[in-house]
């Protein structure tokens, strides 16, 4: 067992968003080191879905269906479950939704973000929060050169501008309100793109690969040549772990702050190299290209040298190891449904072992 893992065992946790696609990886993750995990969150929006499939309610110590915006909810839900740690994933994830309601996203990225960071300095047994945000907090500069947690925040679309608000409001309570409240420990993590089985969200390249594939449908996409910092759903939930672990035992010297989670692999790809590698691994459908006018960054890479040399977060799994166990899970369900949950726990213990 990793070092970060024995920090985090039998610690009772509240995870915000384990409805959705990456807190549902996590909570895996939580489970299998023992954790007592409290789940907060919306109901799936997709058919089919990860909780669904993985049979989500009998997972949790305790399981609500309710809005992070809801905070008197949140407050009563939080002192219940007790935690020591707080993930909160819980957010409007979608950059293209974004632009059609702006509100929702930012009373959800914003507002839901300081509900969920004013209940944790309220609750006494709160040790360590990780507020999950995204590569996309960074002013776009469309450099090749990589952001660094230093570099400026900004955000031209409203997903962005929402999370780098977030930011600013986890800053707040790392730097002035937890120290008014029970002293919790916050930092937050920039997700690179995240790519893995059981994701169904809508304009996610992955997923809409896949509803291409199962339609006969053409996979329609705005720009093949754009430059994300893939990474798999478990890297992710590594660099979260991690980051909660570090916050426990107090060892950076810089404990309250920001990390980049993303790909260690150094080698840029781009979304027509990602649909290349899937077709190497299923079947392949036809792809059409329909710009978008809508404004959307075509370069984002993460500099994880921060993330890497201070808490020790490396992916064990390339690019092309990403991909390969993508399209290996998403194969398992179409062929035998009820096998897609064995699926996801043999791939976090293969990840775990490559550790």
């Amino acid at each position: 067992m990793a070092e970060f893992e024995q920090s985090l065992r039998n610690q009772p946790v509240f995870l915000t968003g384990h409805t959705g696609f990456t807190g549902g990886w996590l909570a895996e993750w939580l489970n299998a080191l023992n954790c007592s995990v409290a789940g907060y969150s919306l109901a799936p929006e997709t058919t089919p879905n990860l909780f669904s499939i993985l049979e989500g309610a009998n997972r949790y110590a305790q399981h609500d269906i309710a809005n992070i915006t809801d905070h008197t909810r949140l407050k009563k839900a939080m002192e219940a479950a007790q935690p020591s740690v707080v993930f909160h994933l819980a957010a409007q994830p979608l950059v293209r939704r974004s632009f059609r309601d702006p509100l929702e996203t930012f009373a959800s990225n914003v507002l839901g973000t300081a509900s969920v960071l004013e209940a944790a300095r309220s609750v006494a047994s709160v040790k360590a929060v990780v507020c999950i945000t995204t590569d996309k907090v960074y002013e776009n500069r469309e450099s090749p050169d990589p952001y660094n947690e230093d570099d400026r925040l900004g955000g031209k679309d409203p997903y962005s501008a929402s999370k780098a608000c977030a930011e600013l409001v986890a800053s707040c309570y790392q730097q002035t309100m937890t120290g008014l409240g029970n002293g919790a420990r916050i930092a937050t993590a920039r997700g690179g793109n995240i790519i893995g089985g059981g994701d169904w969200s809508e304009d996610r390249i992955v997923p809409d690969y896949y509803r291409a594939l199962t339609s006969g449908h053409a996979l329609k996409i705005r720009n093949p040549g754009a430059i994300r910092p893939w990474q798999h759903v478990l890297s992710a939930c590594h660099g979260y772990l991690a980051i909660a672990a570090d916050l426990l035992n107090q060892k950076s010297a810089d404990i309250s702050t920001s990390w980049n989670i993303g790909p260690t692999d150094p080698t840029p790809v781009s979304v027509g190299e990602i649909i290349e590698l899937l077709g190497q691994h299923s079947a392949r459908p036809e792809v059409v290209v329909e710009p978008s006018h809508l404004t959307e960054a075509n370069i984002l890479k993460l500099d994880t040298n921060k993330a890497a040399t201070r808490l020790g977060v490396r992916s064990p799994w390339t690019t092309e190891e990403t991909v390969r166990r993508t399209a290996e899970w998403y194969a398992a369900y179409y062929e035998q449904p009820l096998e897609a949950a064995a699926m996801l726990s043999n791939q976090l213990e293969d990840y775990r072992n490559a550790l």
